[in-house]
């Protein structure tokens, strides 16, 4: 259920620090990226699935109409954060319209990830994958074109190389599948695509990388979870070659974990607080995901951090540095990192994210935007961010006053729900910061502000 919340939030500051630990800690929903990766695999799977800690948000909601419009199979309990899902086998339902629209919002997973799975549509059908504007403003040719190259027959409808496209289903075993060779993409959502349907060509899937691969993490992700659905994926020690083995996903029970890009943010807030405590339990350093490393860059700028067997802990120290650092592999981090710079000594350089310019917004432009607003320096060259903190940490608009409550700042989202939650962090360091549209959050952590304000509440009973 979404949250009732005002078009503008300003956000209370903290009246000291907060222990979020042990029966106290922060609930963190399920991972977006493992959700919509899960149910798709789900879908394609022989047999029932149980998926447990499913996410219930936006781009998740898409995800899921998408398999009901299709014709699948889903027994969703909202309460319990449950979803089963019959699965067939890679077989997609017939469906009652010879042309499906699956209209998927701004969900860049769930675009991708149907644009691929859709190539195995029932004979004789096809399927129109569409948005809203800034989805098609967002490029997918580097994924159309590879499947081209595996037999998929796909047309755009409107700019070349975005959508919306229309794609041709072949059915299971008939795309043919063989070897491609990719360079570096703007996303691995891309990648993650082309795996997901590999054990269903012909031939299987084998992807050389001529170069780096993009997000790397999250393509391990992919390849985790497809194992876990039993299918057979090799990659060598550097992942520059992986092999998709023809085969059929198993139904069986998982359990989504935590989203960790969404913890970052109670993290951020534990370490830009001296004293403040939060643990991120269910989410340790063996995560599926890559964004669970994010807790070490903290501890760089000088957080205490602690990886548990079961949780995550950062504690805040009243002294953090600027650190210099490549977050190409954990591209959803930035912001975070952006944002906790302000409260740092020293320059903050986030190194090869030139990713960030694809995302929901401009990511790059927008964190430009937004920083400068509250008196910090940004220098953008290339695909590299460096930020200069106010002077004495003090957040300040751009003719020097003082931000206050009285005088207070609007943080731009963009419709952008990581611009909304990691600024927030600023708002709980000083009165006065109010973000436009938090009701953008729904994303992906649809009550990130009511848990917000327990923080705040739990500061001051201490």
């Amino acid at each position: 259920m979404k949250s009732m919340l005002p078009d503008r939030l300003m956000i209370k500051p903290l009246s000291g620090p907060f222990d979020a630990t042990g029966e106290r800690a922060v609930t963190i929903p399920g991972s977006k990226s493992l959700t919509n990766r899960a149910l798709l695999l789900a879908a394609l799977a022989d047999g029932k699935t149980l998926l447990k800690g499913v996410l219930f948000s936006d781009d998740t909601e898409r995800m899921l109409e998408a398999l009901e419009k299709l014709g699948y199979e889903l027994e969703i309990d909202r309460e319990q954060c449950d979803v089963r899902v019959q699965g067939r086998g890679g077989v997609m339902p017939e469906c009652d319209e010879k042309e499906v629209e699956l209209f998927l919002g701004n969900a860049g997973t769930a675009t991708r990830f149907m644009t691929a799975a859709m190539t195995l549509g029932t004979v004789g059908s096809s399927y129109v994958i569409t948005g809203i504007p800034r989805m098609l403003e967002r490029p997918i040719s580097e994924l159309v074109e590879p499947l081209r190259e595996l037999g998929a027959v796909i047309e755009y409808l409107g700019n070349e190389g975005y959508p919306p496209i229309r794609v041709k289903g072949l059915g299971a075993g008939n795309l043919a599948g063989g070897v491609l060779t990719m360079k570096p993409t703007i996303s691995s959502q891309y990648i993650s695509a082309l795996l997901q349907i590999g054990p269903y060509c012909k031939q299987g899937m084998t992807i050389n990388f001529d170069g780096p691969v993009t997000s790397l993490p999250y393509v391990k992700m992919t390849a985790a979870l497809m194992k876990q659905f039993g299918v057979e994926v090799e990659a060598n020690d550097d992942w520059s070659s992986i092999v998709v083995k023809p085969g059929v996903y198993k139904g069986d029970e998982k359990d989504i974990e935590p989203d960790a890009s969404n913890a970052s943010y109670a993290m951020g807030m534990a370490a830009v607080t001296k004293d403040a405590v939060v643990e991120i339990k269910h989410l340790n350093v063996d995560s599926l995901q890559g964004d669970a490393s994010f807790a070490k860059e903290l501890a760089k700028m000088g957080a205490e951090v602690q990886y548990l067997q079961d949780s995550i802990v950062v504690r805040g120290t009243g002294s953090l540095k600027g650190i210099d650092a490549n977050f190409n592999a954990i591209p959803d981090m930035v912001q975070t990192i952006a944002v906790v710079a302000l409260f740092a000594d020293g320059k903050t350089t986030i190194r090869d994210v030139g990713n960030l310019r694809v995302k929901e917004t401009d990511r790059m432009a927008a964190l430009e935007n937004e920083l400068v607003k509250l008196g910090a320096k940004v220098t953008i060259t290339g695909d590299d961010l460096t930020i200069e903190p106010p002077s004495n940490h003090l957040l300040v608009h751009a003719n020097g006053e003082a931000i206050t409550e009285a005088k207070p700042v609007i943080i731009e989202t963009y419709d952008d729900h990581r611009m909304a939650m990691s600024f927030a962090i600023a708002g709980l360091k000083q009165a006065g910061v109010t973000i436009d549209d938090p009701a953008c959050v729904n994303k992906t952590f649809p009550n990130y502000f009511e848990q917000l304000s327990q923080l705040t509440e739990a500061a001051q009973r201490q």
